[in-house]
């Protein structure tokens, strides 16, 4: 299962959280999302776990888990959308911009 961590610490490692997690089962990889200008931690990761069970008991445990005076936010990690446009919707008939006056 995949797990989404919020509000980690800027400065927490890849290892310390795989350590925090391993506590309830096999931890298969752990991704620190960064900036990919200033390679800065954005302050959240995804944990990948092998056992389910294990993960949503992970989930429930280290929900709220204080890490570095920061409490972490652990969910199930929704999957990835393909948002390429930005979040622009482009079936909105609101004939804004320029070259869209008539």
């Amino acid at each position: 299962m995949n797990l989404y961590v919020g509000n980690v610490d800027f400065k927490v490692s890849e290892d310390q959280i795989s350590e925090l997690f391993s506590t309830y089962g096999e931890v298969s990889s752990v991704k620190i999302i960064t900036d990919k200008f200033t390679g800065r931690s954005k302050g959240f990761c995804f944990v990948e776990m092998a056992n389910d069970t294990e993960a949503q008991e992970a989930i429930e445990k280290l929900n709220g888990y204080e890490m570095n005076s920061r409490q972490l936010n652990v969910t199930q990690a929704r999957p990835k959308t393909d948002n390429r446009d930005g979040g622009y919707n482009k079936n909105r008939n609101d004939r804004g911009g320029y070259n869209n006056r008539r």
